[in-house]
């Protein structure tokens, strides 16, 4: 991303920009098929169900669904239909995305999406934030509160990279084989794919902004 160079006077010199201190690349432009195929997979990751699946309730061969959710073909309008109907989605919530060409998502305070899924222990509260999809990644970020009845568990375990921000409270938090003590303020970035999870509950309720940024295969 770039920025106008502004000179003392308030206008803008164009021909010259400053870069932010963030070394990600340009983005590319999507092409249409590979928009729709990055929301397929996008539904299909958040049903929790394997391609396999999809294709056997679409109709479709896994090997034809993998080149859809990858862009590599224009599928037709029936067998959109079908994968629509098979995730319960209107067809046109495949589109949209490439039609607004830029994702966004807000949400007020105290409005995240309440999450309930498998591995939600006792006292712990997830509230999803928004959610932003590229053609290759995930990212959900998370509120996440753990309230007075909350029990440690050190196990948590999935794909790809997460943060975490301490916001209230403190807590012993376990990655893989160390542990670190986080208090307000604290930051702990890890790949998610070592056993990881709060070990010793210091000081509750406690919250923290968590951000998990995972692979779609």
């Amino acid at each position: 991303m770039t920025e106008p160079f502004v000179t003392s006077s308030g206008k803008a010199r164009p021909e010259e920009t400053l870069e932010t201190g963030s070394s990600a690349p340009h983005v590319a432009e999507r092409t249409l098929e590979e928009a729709i195929g990055a929301q397929i997979r996008m539904h299909r990751k958040r049903l929790d169900i394997t391609g396999g699946e999809l294709a056997a309730a679409a109709g479709l061969s896994t090997g034809m669904l993998s080149k859809i959710e990858n862009g590599q073909i224009s599928p037709s309008l029936s067998t959109l239909q079908s994968l629509a109907r098979a995730l319960n989605q209107p067809l046109s919530s495949f589109f949209t995305p490439f039609e607004e060409h830029h994702d966004c998502s807000f949400v007020k305070a105290g409005r995240g999406v309440n999450i309930e899924r498998r591995g939600t222990k006792a006292g712990h509260h997830y509230q999803l934030l928004g959610h932003s999809l590229g053609k290759d990644v995930m990212v959900e970020p998370y509120l996440i509160t753990l309230s007075e009845e909350a029990r440690p568990y050190a196990s948590f375990q999935h794909a790809g990279i997460e943060l975490i921000y301490m916001l209230t409270g403190k807590v012993l938090y376990r990655h893989a084989d160390r542990s670190y003590a986080l208090e307000p303020g604290d930051t702990l970035f890890f790949d998610a794919g070592a056993p990881h999870g709060p070990e010793e509950l210091t000081q509750l309720p406690m919250t923290y902004l968590s951000i998990i940024i995972y692979p779609l295969d």
